[in-house]
Parts: C-alpha cells; structure tokens; sequence
C-alpha cells in the first residue's frame, strides 16, 4: 500500500481516537466508583454520629467545610484538572447525594 498523506492522516487518527477512548473510559469508570464509595460512606456519615446524639453538629459542620473546600479547589482553577482532584470531587458529589437522599428517606 502506498502512503499517502490522507492515509497517514487516518492512521495517525484511528490511532489517537484509540488512545483517547481508552484513557476516557477509564476516567470514566473511577470516577463512577468514586461516586459510588461516597453515596456508600454518606450512609455510614449520617448514621454513626446519631447513634451517640452529640456528635451531629460537629460532624456535619466538617462534611460541610469539606465540601465547601473540595467546591473552591475544583471550581476556581480553569485548566485541567488532575485526575485525583476530579475523583475526589466526585467522591464528594457522592456523599452529597447521599446525604440527600437519606434525608429524604427519613423525611417521608
């Protein structure tokens, strides 16, 4: 086969699509476990501090501040993000929803 430049342009194409949907997957698939563990760890956050009564208001004031800070890091900054940033916000997207939905479960 002949090279030519729009055969090499569809190999090197091919190739880089290749690359970028494997890479993406994978950002795909910890970032949806990260979301998960921390919709399974807001169960944990919302229970075990109400079994001893007294401990509600600290720990909710520090998933609030976590979650404000995780919010400034993530948003402030306008370029790519690290990998371990974005888990970590989603992990916090996660115990947020959580929490929400806890909230709603007893709330009905």
């Amino acid at each position: 086969m002949i090279k030519t430049r729009l055969s090499t342009f569809f190999a090197y194409l091919i190739k880089n699509l290749n690359n970028k949907l494997y890479y993406s997957l994978s950002e795909l698939t910890t970032g949806l476990i990260s979301l998960l563990l921390g919709f399974f760890i807001s169960t944990g956050l919302s229970t075990i501090p109400g079994q001893t009564g007294d401990w509600g208001i600290i720990a909710a004031s520090l998933i609030v501040a976590a979650t404000e800070l995780t919010s400034k890091i993530v948003y402030s900054s306008h370029k790519q993000l690290n990998i371990k940033i974005n888990l970590f916000n989603n992990f916090k997207i996660g115990i947020t929803y959580g929490l929400f939905v806890d909230a709603f479960k007893l709330g009905s």
